[in-house]
């Protein structure tokens, strides 16, 4: 038993890691991982590209893939294939929950964060494609997104929906989940099928908080994050207690649960789970980068947090928006910015294909 058992036992969080690559595909790092209670995996396109362009261990699939499909559609093979051997690795996980845990998570292109259309098509080709029932496909929470989330719900398909950066949209993204699984209820699908994450990112808000605060208001640094993300999940526990939530709960239909994404630190001046011990709670997931896996793993503390201090939540966000912060603005920019950090990172790797597989 280790600390990551008891976060799920006692705090009712599922910790999942956001990373993957093949080396713990093979060596059995993975799946050590998940015997420490590490129970899902969380991908994007900066991991995978991370991981192709770092190791020689996906060399034999781009010289096989890369003469008839060329960079990219070997990419997409290469990711498709560590997304299935890694679902292979917590099926148990996902058999033994019920199907509450134990999903991979692999995103769709990010050059569709814009097209609904194209988003639905994709995350149908990668279900297929991977052809694992603890799939999870990541759409990005646009509004192209927010489409495309309701219509693979109504189809009973698992999403993490990604990029969530403010209240607002993350409220629609509740919503269109909601609907989205109404649908496929009514049409007479099984209501314990479908899953779903809203992946809320936490530290990056703190990040452009902190710089627009600058140095004239310090005390407020490292405030913002945390706050907006307890205020968050007031909102998931106020609508799951509204009456279509409650009549779909009724039937069966499993919450939306909220995951916390982006949890390193990124200033050292903070503590090394700033975004994990104040955001523990039931019906939450928080998916933990490499080095907070450790630190969570060494000295986390366990106790119910996510929603013990309500009124400081409510103070933190009113004490930013006296100085001139705006949240939706800041949601805004780093949606912007997140989907284009996600392009830069996809272009960046086709590109290095390219060349690697000449060489090859």
């Amino acid at each position: 038993m280790t600390r990551l058992h008891d976060l799920f036992d006692t705090g009712g969080q599922s910790p999942w890691i956001d990373n993957l690559k093949r080396e713990w595909l093979t060596n059995g790092h993975l799946a050590s991982l998940v015997a420490s209670g590490v129970r899902g995996v969380t991908s994007n396109p900066t991991i995978f590209q991370r991981a192709i362009t770092s190791s020689q261990a996906y060399d034999a699939d781009l010289a096989k893939f890369a003469p008839t499909l060329g960079a990219e559609g070997a990419y997409l093979e290469m990711s498709i294939a560590d997304v299935q051997a890694a679902c292979d690795i917590l099926l148990p996980t996902f058999q033994t929950s019920a199907g509450l845990d134990g999903y991979v998570s692999l995103e769709v292109a990010p050059s569709l964060a814009h097209d609904a259309a194209g988003t639905i098509a994709s995350a149908k080709t990668l279900v297929e494609r991977v052809s694992r029932p603890n799939l999870m496909v990541k759409v990005p929470a646009t509004q192209a997104g927010l489409v495309a989330v309701r219509s693979l719900a109504s189809d009973g398909i698992c999403v993490n929906v990604t990029l969530i950066f403010g209240i607002a949209r993350y409220a629609q993204v509740l919503t269109a989940w909601r609907d989205g699984v109404q649908a496929w209820c009514e049409s007479g699908g099984d209501p314990s099928k479908p899953a779903s994450v809203a992946s809320f990112f936490v530290s990056r808000v703190d990040t452009e908080v902190d710089r627009r605060l600058g140095e004239s208001h310090k005390q407020l640094h490292g405030t913002a994050a945390v706050a907006q993300a307890q205020l968050a999940y007031q909102h998931f526990t106020h609508e799951m207690a509204t009456e279509p939530w409650v009549l779909l709960r009724g039937l069966g239909v499993r919450p939306q649960r909220v995951l916390w994404a982006s949890t390193s630190t990124k200033n050292p001046a903070f503590p090394d789970l700033l975004y994990v011990e104040p955001l523990i709670g039931p019906n939450t997931v928080n998916t933990l980068p490499d080095q907070t896996l450790e630190a969570v793993l060494d000295h986390v503390t366990i106790e119910r947090t996510v929603d013990a201090s309500p009124q400081r939540a409510l103070d933190a966000i009113a004490a930013l928006e006296a100085v001139g912060i705006s949240l939706d603005d800041v949601a805004e920019v780093l949606e912007d910015e997140g989907i284009a950090a996600f392009m830069k990172s996809h272009d960046e790797l086709v590109s290095a294909l390219v060349q690697k597989a000449t060489s090859l």
